[in-house]
């Protein structure tokens, strides 16, 4: 129980890292936290909530993805290999995929409703 109990104290961590250090990250926060509260003030239906909820989600977990390839590559590949840049800018490139797809949910969940 005790290993279990610590395993969620190092993810925490890790979102704290996260949080500390990423200013994308922060902005996607940022971001969810905005798109949570239109939520609430535009009523969303339980399938728009899960719709929104994963879109935010998603990106989280991709920037934190990605956040932690560039900690590895940067430990593997301190001269900037050519390669390292082009792993770390894959991995940028899905965090950008993922917020586009976020956007396109809220667009189609909010826009209506506002206008």
């Amino acid at each position: 129980m005790k290993r279990f109990l610590k395993s969620f104290f190092y993810a925490f961590k890790g979102l704290a890292y996260a949080f500390k250090t990423q200013l994308n990250f922060k902005i996607h926060c940022f971001s969810g936290v905005l798109a949570i509260a239109l939520g609430l003030y535009l009523n969303l239906s339980i399938t728009e909530w899960l719709w929104i909820i994963l879109a935010i989600a998603f990106v989280l977990i991709m920037e934190l993805i990605n956040t932690a390839i560039e900690v590895l590559v940067d430990l593997v590949s301190p001269q900037q290999h050519t390669k390292a840049g082009a792993i770390k800018d894959i991995s940028a490139a899905a965090v950008l995929i993922s917020a586009l797809l976020a956007l396109s949910i809220g667009l189609l969940i909010f826009v209506p409703k506002l206008i």
